[in-house]
């Protein structure tokens, strides 16, 4: 099927969403990145453009194709003229309730033929649906992190999407140079339903003090062959987000092997969510990370 995508709306200026309308800028579309809080608009085109410089720097696109891909990138805090796009990608907190909100309030501004999609990584793409007037045209683009380099996307089918729908969203990715993946639409979908259990009990092995933070992690760097350990890598994706996946898991599965390590609430609690608070089980504040544990 062919991609009748001109124009890409990303709702969200954090990580995910600058990540994503990166990768879709730099794919040959027109961009368009919203926020609620205008403030951060210009600080994400900012990011925007150093990353696309970086990528420059370093061989890997030329600095005519970076300085093309920024130009097609514009912002705005105003829904409407996100609705005005042929694809609108959610990249908002990993909140089912903040989600659903949005999707609510953007239905009245989408033009009959806009597809949706979620950049979610655990909710349910049916019940994120079920708020729009169009689950049929409804879909999971699950980009990973950094969703600029990263090759992945899973494709995630509601119980509603069509198959033209689908077919479309696969060609969408794969114009972007990505590979993609189907799952189906149970809670955490393929890659986060193995990586993020597989974090959590890197953090009972902390918490049970089999290892500290260090030892779990080169052991799993050395001994699986893992570029980074699962502690480094929950720093990596901010512990409020693996919280709110495992959460999501116990949840929806009602499995005790899904309950969240309490380490990991507490973490949470504390506002130690990794890299982007600067601690987590990692403290960024000095030249080099050093393990908290």
């Amino acid at each position: 099927m062919t991609v009748s995508f001109h124009t890409v709306s990303v709702v969200g200026a954090g990580q995910m969403g600058v990540g994503i309308a990166q990768a879709v800028a730099a794919g040959g579309y027109a961009v368009t990145l919203y926020d609620i809080a205008s403030d951060r608009l210009p600080q994400a085109l900012g990011a925007i453009g150093t990353s696309l410089a970086r990528q420059s720097g370093r061989g890997l696109m030329s600095s005519e194709a970076a300085e093309a891909a920024l130009r097609r990138v514009s912002v705005t805090s105003d829904l409407a003229e996100v609705g005005r796009a042929d694809l609108v990608i959610e990249a908002a907190t990993e909140d089912e309730v903040v989600k659903k909100a949005i999707f609510t309030d953007l239905t009245p501004y989408l033009g009959p033929d806009t597809l949706l999609a979620s950049n979610t990584s655990s909710i349910s793409i049916t019940r994120l649906a079920s708020v729009t007037d169009r689950p049929e045209r409804f879909i999971g683009l699950h980009f990973m992190k950094p969703a600029s380099v990263m090759k992945l996307v899973e494709i995630v089918r509601g119980i509603a999407t069509s198959a033209q729908t689908y077919d479309a969203a696969v060609a969408f990715a794969e114009s972007l140079g990505k590979t993609t993946t189907q799952a189906e639409d149970f809670p955490a979908f393929i890659v986060n339903r193995i990586l993020v259990p597989m974090i959590n009990e890197a953090i009972f092995t902390l918490y049970e003090g089999v290892g500290d933070v260090a030892s779990i992690d080169k052991a799993l760097k050395l001994g699986a062959n893992h570029p980074m350990g699962p502690l480094e890598l929950a720093d990596f994706m901010g512990l409020d987000v693996v919280l709110a996946i495992m959460n999501v898991l116990y949840d929806g599965l009602a499995d005790s092997k899904y309950r969240p390590c309490p380490l990991l609430v507490k973490y949470v609690e504390a506002g130690w969510l990794g890299r982007k608070s600067g601690r987590g089980f990692y403290d960024y504040s000095g030249e080099r990370p050093a393990p908290t544990r």
